[in-house]
């Protein structure tokens, strides 16, 4: 190799090296931004009551209801996203080479992962909150299964193609010594091929829940909002991240600690559930090794 051409490419390390790094840098900053702004602004209502008390009470309360109301939406969303998204992942990877379906529902499935959230609650609430008025004697029903529901459209398209993708890095060698077995492609599919891919699985779960934990406009035109405490989902339920929306746009300086101590937590859940996620895909790809 001649000199010039080492130099040229030791200089093509250095200089994408230093782009990456500065990168990493600047993403950090802006973490490490919006950490501080939402700890410094809602600090003052990181108290006991804000985990205690229900927005009912205004100043003197706290965001334990949506709390809980957001726990319950997004548990129901994953829920009911998780089997569908797996089980198209596992038909995507699996079942669509010898389909021309794959290829189309690959495209589909990426245009619902980049659809604004919004447009996913209004189509829920089309669906599903205005003909409930016709089971109700005549009055629109908001509820929390309209929310999951809508949470879950927005989960599904980011758990198939995790899912699909996944699969596609098991090595086909495991294919190849099932099916010389004998093992039927639906078990070799259920019972090696998501196991063994299930740590990436998972993470793609993970990182669902984590699209979902602050969605604020499809909840609006489903869930819709609640003051008190409620775990029915067939009520209306409240959320944090609507309970924020509320709260910014409230006069009251006590209640926009309130909004900024909401957002702090729901900032910290979401960080968590990434590292979380990012966790458990290091470790899946330290045992494939």
């Amino acid at each position: 190799m001649s000199a010039s051409l080492y130099t040229k490419r030791r200089v093509k390390n250095v200089l994408a090296m230093s782009f990456s790094l500065l990168a990493t840098a600047i993403g950090l900053f802006f973490l490490a931004w919006i950490l501080w702004e939402t700890l410094s602004q809602g600090l003052a209502g990181l108290k006991p009551q804000l985990f205690t008390k229900i927005t009912a009470y205004r100043e003197e309360g706290g965001l334990a209801n949506a709390m809980v109301g957001s726990l319950i939406l997004n548990i129901l969303g994953i829920v009911i996203a998780t089997p569908i998204g797996v089980a198209a992942g596992a038909w995507l990877a699996e079942y669509s080479m010898r389909s021309k379906l794959g290829p189309t529902i690959r495209f589909l499935n990426d245009i619902l992962l980049s659809a604004p959230s919004i447009v996913l609650g209004l189509f829920v609430y089309t669906i599903v909150v205005l003909p409930s008025k016709y089971l109700s004697g005549g009055d629109i029903t908001f509820s929390g299964l309209a929310g999951g529901i809508a949470l879950a459209l927005i989960a599904l398209p980011v758990i198939v193609r995790t899912t699909d993708e996944m699969l596609r890095l098991v090595p086909g060698t495991i294919r190849e010594a099932a099916l010389s077995l004998g093992v039927p492609q639906w078990k070799l599919t259920m019972q090696i091929l998501v196991r063994s891919a299930r740590s990436g699985i998972i993470t793609g779960i993970l990182l669902a829940l984590a699209r979902i934990s602050g969605e604020t406009a499809p909840l609006l035109f489903t869930a819709f909002g609640n003051n008190f405490m409620t775990f029915n989902p067939l009520d209306k339920m409240p959320s944090l991240p609507q309970v924020i929306y509320e709260y910014t746009k409230d006069p009251s300086p006590d209640i926009n600690v309130l909004a900024w101590a909401g957002a702090f937590v729901l900032t910290m859940f979401v960080l968590a559930l990434s590292l979380v996620a990012r966790f458990v895909f290091s470790r899946s790809k330290v045992s494939h090794d």
